[in-house]
């Protein structure tokens, strides 16, 4: 019997079953855009430059991801993480670690831990990359992973160990990691800047285990600026109520520094002597200091500052403490700060950056919907030409959430040019203003360029198809002098 025909038979259909596989791939994306296209082409086939360049312009254009969201969030992003775990190639594990532990992403746990055990054969660079994902990501039960690193003094991955230790015990052993970190800084000879680190851990595990220690080193005069202040930063950030006396001491220091430092601490710590060194800071002539002073009354909504932050808004001669004041009154709230807020905003003599930032805090903080206020204010910075004030008019409404916006997005999306139609695909993602969808897809033309990209990006997170669904033909009416019909 002659077999080739089954043979060439078996063959042909294995050809085309690996053909339609491939063409399959290739189609898997076929919503993206053009542009996502060629970027995932690039991370399936480029060289490393390649990716390392893609990874460079992805982190430019996207956010940081909160961690309560830390989930891949696109195609690219999963190809990504592919890519990553089947490389040794330096450049894109550094790069897609880099990029996954700013945006907080999980899935590269593993590579990261394999990383580190193999840090003997893999580049140092890599090494420290994986660390810091660690570190960034939170992840659990990498302590002894990191401890092994700094028992061993490896200098090359050391300060990355003890960062990393700093950010992922909070949750993980906080306790005992911060008796672990003292125990090695008081019986090793780290030198300085591994001493400020293992402070600056100590805070980030924000454990009361590490007061005391903390607390010596934020008394001591004799300890270099940088080192106590790190150490009233960490205090800060435990808010252990046995370190308000250091703080509060710290904020007579001779260094200026220091002095600001110790202002800045004092917002999580609550009691008279407290507020009392807040409102004397604003009196300090060291600009920084100042600044201090409104964060921490802001932070802990100080009342009795207000009519101090109104006179920093209003007179300081430093435009960052004028910022600071005016994002003060924003968290401290009530009618006081309000009808300060108004009264900068709409004070047509006042700078842009005074105008802009009160707008923004009336448009963030209050129950009062001040859209229309803001938009009357960018026609007339329009009417009179004044570009920057224009443009930072629809950058805050770009960030608003009200219903009344969204007769002004249509508006962007009929007449405004490329900026005024980014803006409004801003306002669509933050207000979701899902009956401006076709507006929406009236931009994904690659034509329209960086629009293009981001109106489909914003269909993709609406999980809405990029092109309109055809409409539905209705079934065609039959008359009929049946009753029995007519009623169905």
């Amino acid at each position: 019997m002659n077999k080739k025909p089954t043979v060439i038979f078996i063959i042909l259909f294995l050809a085309a079953f690996m053909l339609l596989n491939a063409q399959d791939s290739e189609r898997e994306s076929g919503d993206l855009s053009p542009l996502d296209e060629q970027r995932l082409q690039i991370i399936r086939f480029g060289t490393d430059t390649e990716i390392a360049n893609l990874i460079k312009t992805l982190r430019n254009e996207q956010p940081s991801t909160p961690a309560d969201t830390a989930v891949p969030e696109s195609r690219l992003e999963r190809a990504l993480l592919e890519v990553t775990k089947n490389t040794k190639n330096r450049a894109i594990l550094t790069g897609v670690f880099g990029y996954f532990g700013d945006r907080q992403v999980s899935g590269l746990e593993e590579r990261a831990r394999t990383a580190i055990e193999d840090r003997d054969y893999e580049a140092g660079e890599t090494v420290n990359a994986a660390i810091q994902y660690l570190g960034n990501i939170k992840a659990v039960g990498v302590r002894p992973l990191l401890a092994d690193i700094i028992n061993g003094e490896e200098s090359r991955f050391l300060a990355g160990a003890i960062r990393a230790l700093g950010l992922t015990a909070e949750k993980d052993g906080p306790a005992e990691a911060a008796e672990y970190l003292i125990d090695y800084c008081n019986n090793r000879d780290i030198g300085d800047e591994n001493k400020r680190l293992i402070v600056v851990a100590l805070g980030d595990i924000k454990s009361k285990e590490g007061t005391a220690f903390l607390v010596n080193i934020a008394e001591n005069e004799d300890e270099k600026a940088p080192m106590r202040m790190a150490a009233l930063e960490a205090l800060a950030k435990i808010a252990d109520p046995d370190g308000l006396n250091a703080i509060t001491g710290a904020v007579n220091s001779k260094d200026p520094n220091v002095r600001a430092t110790a202002v800045a601490a004092l917002g999580p710590f609550a009691g008279n002597d407290a507020e009392a060194a807040i409102i004397e800071a604003f009196r300090d002539s060291y600009y920084r200091t100042r600044i201090a002073a409104a964060k921490a009354a802001g932070e802990r909504k100080l009342i009795s500052a207000i009519p101090y932050l109104r006179f920093r808004a209003e007179n300081d001669e430093i435009p960052n403490v004028k910022d600071e004041a005016i994002k003060a009154l924003g968290l401290i709230g009530g009618n006081d700060a309000e009808n300060i807020l108004k009264d900068l905003f709409k004070e047509r003599k006042n700078s842009d950056r005074v105008r802009l930032n009160a707008g923004e805090m009336l448009l963030v903080h209050y129950e009062n919907d001040y859209v229309s206020d803001v938009i009357v204010e960018l026609e007339e910075a329009k009417s009179k030409n004044q570009t920057p004030l224009y443009n930072g008019f629809l950058r805050i409404l770009g960030n608003a959430k009200s219903p009344k916006l969204e007769d002004f997005a249509r508006r962007l999306f009929a007449n405004g040019g490329v900026i005024e139609k980014s803006y409004a695909l801003d306002i669509c993602l933050n207000n979701n203003f899902r009956g401006l969808v076709e507006n929406i897809r009236n931009l994904t033309d690659p034509k329209n360029g960086s629009l293009s990209n981001k109106s489909r990006t914003l269909l993709e997170r609406w999980g809405l198809p990029i092109n309109a669904p055809p409409e539905e033909t209705p079934p065609a009416t039959v008359p009929t002098d049946d009753p029995a019909a007519k009623d169905e």
